[in-house]
């Protein structure tokens, strides 16, 4: 099993950036695919952005561009890079393995807002 602690969110303006960090304990962390989700209240978990042990990144349409997943195996770490944050990219954010596996850790809230 592997746990997650989020950190790094805030309110920032439109056209901001933020840098979020995952600090992953448990299980050999670097035999997994980690991911970066976000949720708004009333819609379904979204996976916004993913990277696999070797480096290979896929992003979700609407962050292309603007967001970089990376991670650091020796130090158990997954990172979100977001520029040219949008007011739709507010959520709260959550990394976990893909697929994921319960338990969620409680996530870092992202508002953007003028």
């Amino acid at each position: 099993q592997v746990q997650f602690v989020e950190s790094g969110g805030g309110l920032v303006q439109p056209g901001g950036s933020l840098r979020l960090s995952c600090a992953a304990s448990g299980r050999i962390f670097s035999n997994y695919v980690m991911g970066w989700y976000r949720q708004v209240p009333g819609k379904q978990r979204e996976l916004v952005a993913r990277i696999t042990n070797g480096g290979t990144t896929i992003y979700a349409d609407s962050v292309k561009g603007r967001f970089t997943i990376s991670r650091d195996n020796a130090k158990n770490m997954v990172y979100l890079q977001m520029n040219s944050l949008k007011p739709e990219d507010t959520a709260s954010y959550y990394c976990n393995t893909v697929p994921w596996y319960d338990p969620w850790g409680q996530g870092t809230q992202v508002t953007v807002s003028s």
